[in-house]
């Protein structure tokens, strides 16, 4: 019997509209704002730790609203070995926090070279993804890929690079951002089956742009239900909602997130 599909929400809508993207500011209203939604669990971002007291407050948050931390998203320029020493650090201490909290995930981005990288860029990528994944795993953290475009353009060569240096790599595909690219994603779920741990879901509408909440859009999430029930997903599944920069919100964002739960529960039976 495969275990139940844990539903959390990422809080990239709200860093969206944040100094710095830091959300901690307003990390109270958004712990009371996805345990209304009905969330399983929250990933945070990792600047959040960045903050003295920081593990202390959310910890406090998580009891208070019955809301435990699954993990966080973390990224950088990970081609670049100039940046090594300083991403290293900072994923570190986004580690250690998250083992303090319960944390059992890293969302990891490895940061776009604005073009094909060249297979030195993708060494040193792989070179710290490993080194990032020993710190993880002394920590009861598994680290997936995320991807936005930049990962799967171009027959997917950035991710094929990382996948060729570090085979056993878990996958947390963001399946919107494979639409985005040109990648389908039923097709992406079965090819790369045994990697999937995590994913990102949101929902765009016909002309492409992101919908207010999931189920307000026209991804086919019934056919991406299939494959996942068909490839037996049993990692967590996390609603990351986003708005084109010009949108003007019809509701709180609690409500489209309490919205964007009850649809994948339908969809699901998440």
């Amino acid at each position: 019997m495969t275990k139940k599909v844990l539903v959390g929400a990422h809080p990239w809508v709200y860093a969206a509209k944040q100094e710095n993207y830091d959300i901690y500011p307003i990390i109270e209203q958004i712990f009371s704002d996805m345990s209304y939604a009905g969330l399983d669990g929250i990933e945070l971002m990792h600047m959040v730790f960045r903050h003295d007291g920081a593990v202390e407050k959310i910890s406090e948050l998580s009891q208070k609203y019955s809301l435990p931390v699954i993990g966080s998203s973390f990224g950088g320029n990970m081609w670049n070995l100039k940046e090594h020493d300083a991403i290293l650090e900072e994923a570190e201490l986004a580690i250690k926090s998250l083992a303090k909290l319960g944390g059992r995930t890293l969302g990891t981005s490895v940061g776009s070279a604005k073009a094909p990288k060249t297979t030195e860029q993708l060494d040193a990528q792989a070179f710290l993804l490993r080194k990032i994944i020993a710190i993880c795993s002394k920590n009861n953290v598994v680290l997936n890929l995320h991807n936005h475009t930049y990962e799967v353009e171009n027959n997917e060569h950035d991710l094929s690079g990382t996948l060729a240096r570090i085979p056993d790599i878990k996958l947390g595909p963001d399946l919107n951002w494979l639409l985005r690219a040109g990648i389908e994603p039923v097709d992406f779920i079965h090819r790369h089956a045994s990697r999937i741990v995590f994913l990102h879901l949101r929902d765009q509408k016909a002309d492409g742009k992101w919908s207010e909440a999931m189920g307000e859009g026209d991804m086919d999430y019934v056919a991406i239900g299939r494959a996942l029930k068909d490839i037996g997903f049993s990692g967590d599944a996390v609603i990351e909602l986003a708005h084109e920069a010009d949108f003007k919100p019809t509701r709180p964002l609690r409500e489209s997130l309490k919205i964007s739960r009850e649809f994948v529960l339908s969809i699901f039976d998440y």
